[in-house]
C-alpha cells in the first residue's frame, strides 16, 4: 500500500500533467489515501463505488462431486453467444454499459480467454473467462451461470478449468476478485483452494 505521502506525491504529478482520472482502483488504503490526495489537488469528489476481497489460489481442489458434463475453450464461431453471456454478466452485477456488437472492442471482456462449462448433450451453463498471463499472473474474471441452472456445482467446475488452464501455462499466480456481500460465491472459492488475500476499493471521481 502507498503510505499518504506517497499518494499525495503521484496525485500532485498527476494533476500537474492535466489528467483527469475517472477512478482509481486500488488496496483499499492505497485507493483511499489516493483519492483523499486526489480531491485535494483536483477538487474532485470522490465516491465510493465498491469494495472486493482479492483471492490467490493455494492448492486447487476440484469439487467433489463433479458435476455431469465437460469445460470447452471458446472460439470464433462462439461470439456472437459470448456476446449474450458477457452482456446477461453485467446485467446481473450491475455494471454499464451493456455488452453488444458495437461495444465489444473497447470492453474488460474483449482481450480474455473465455470456456462455458456444458452439461453432456452440449449446452452452455456456466462461463469463466481469464486474462493472458503477464508477469506469471493470471486472474480468472468474469465467472457467471445463469440463475435458473444455479447451485447444481456448474460455476465451480469451469472455474476449476479455467484455474487448470493458467496453471499449465506455466502462472505462478492465480487470482480472483470477489463481492464481499456475495457470501455464496466467496465460500465456493475458499472450497476451491483460494485464499484471501487483501481487500480492494474503487473510488469514482466527480
Amino acid at each position: 500500500a502507498l503510505t499518504p505521502e506517497d499518494a499525495d506525491a503521484l496525485a500532485a504529478h498527476l494533476a500537474d500533467l492535466g489528467y483527469a482520472l475517472p477512478y482509481v482502483s486500488a488496496h483499499h488504503r492505497t485507493a483511499a489515501a489516493f483519492a483523499d490526495a486526489w480531491q485535494r489537488h483536483t477538487g474532485a469528489t470522490p465516491t465510493l463505488r465498491q469494495r472486493l476481497h482479492l483471492y490467490r489460489l493455494g492448492t486447487l481442489t476440484p469439487p467433489t462431486p463433479r458435476p455431469e458434463g465437460r469445460g470447452r475453450v471458446l472460439g470464433a464461431r462462439d461470439h456472437d453467444a459470448l456476446l449474450r453471456w458477457c452482456d446477461a454478466f453485467v446485467t446481473a452485477v450491475g455494471e454499464t454499459p451493456a455488452i453488444d456488437a458495437a461495444s465489444w472492442a473497447a470492453s474488460r471482456f474483449a482481450d480474455k480467454r473465455f470456456t462455458f462449462w456444458e452439461t453432456p448433450d452440449g449446452t452452455p451453463v456456466s462461463l469463466a473467462g481469464s486474462t493472458a498471463m503477464i508477469g506469471g499472473m493470471v486472474r480468472v474474471d468474469p465467472v457467471h451461470t445463469p440463475s435458473h441452472v444455479r447451485g447444481r456445482g456448474y460455476a465451480g467446475a469451469v472455474t476449476v478449468e479455467v484455474s487448470r488452464a493458467a496453471l499449465a501455462a506455466g502462472a505462478t499466480d492465480v487470482v480472483l476478485f470477489t463481492d464481499p456481500a456475495n457470501a455464496t460465491s466467496n465460500a465456493l472459492y475458499r472450497r476451491l483452494g483460494y485464499v484471501r488475500v487483501t481487500d480492494f476499493a474503487v473510488y469514482d471521481f466527480a
